[in-house]
């Protein structure tokens, strides 16, 4: 990785199908807030609580630098179903996510200065993930959801977690050059 290049969590991947894959994802530590409202609109409100932490909001007064890609999840407690169908509505709670760079640990990591900002250690997970491109409108993350739901049911996952909606670039970037992903939670399924 360049010195300019952005960090993303470090994963193997496990199996891949085009652009689906199954990553078995390393440990890491996320900056998250919870907050409410459509997948956009609380996409900004979190990105905004977020970035005023990493650029110095903080105990230490420290900035943290960017890492992508900024996830979005469905925080609403819901029934666990496989496949993971439900859709969020216009007053879900999302939370938006961070993930710190790989050199900070929970020991040296300035502690928020918000409270709204909450800090947690996020063991290795494998996950299922479908890439696309475009402006990351809750239609084509709805789209993808489902294309990667029925892949996972025809190659034996099961999802263990509600899908994560992740960009990975600024929003000055062209739609049609943007990397997204959804990215779902889970464990080969039991015959």
């Amino acid at each position: 990785m360049s010195a300019s290049a952005t960090e993303e969590p470090a994963f193997e991947t496990v199996e891949q199908d085009g652009k689906i894959e199954v990553r078995q994802y390393a440990p890491l530590i996320v900056a998250e807030t919870e907050v409410t409202g459509d997948m956009r609109d609380a996409g900004r409100a979190g990105f905004r609580l977020l970035a005023d932490y990493i650029f110095g909001n903080n105990t230490a007064r420290s900035e943290i630098a960017m890492t992508a890609p900024v996830t979005r999840t469905p925080s609403r407690k819901i029934e666990m179903t496989a496949p993971v169908t439900r859709v969020p509505t216009e007053t879900d709670s999302w939370t938006v996510t961070f993930t710190m760079p790989s050199k900070w640990t929970m020991e040296t990591l300035p502690v928020p200065n918000n409270p709204a900002v909450k800090l947690r250690e996020v063991p290795g997970e494998l996950m299922a993930t479908i890439r696309f491109s475009g402006s990351g409108q809750m239609k084509a993350h709805k789209a993808r959801q489902e294309e990667l739901e029925r892949w996972m049911a025809a190659h034996g996952y099961e999802a263990t977690g509600a899908p994560r909606y992740a960009g990975y670039d600024a929003p000055w970037k062209p739609a049609p050059f943007r990397r997204n992903e959804v990215l779902i939670p889970v464990k080969p399924a039991q015959d």
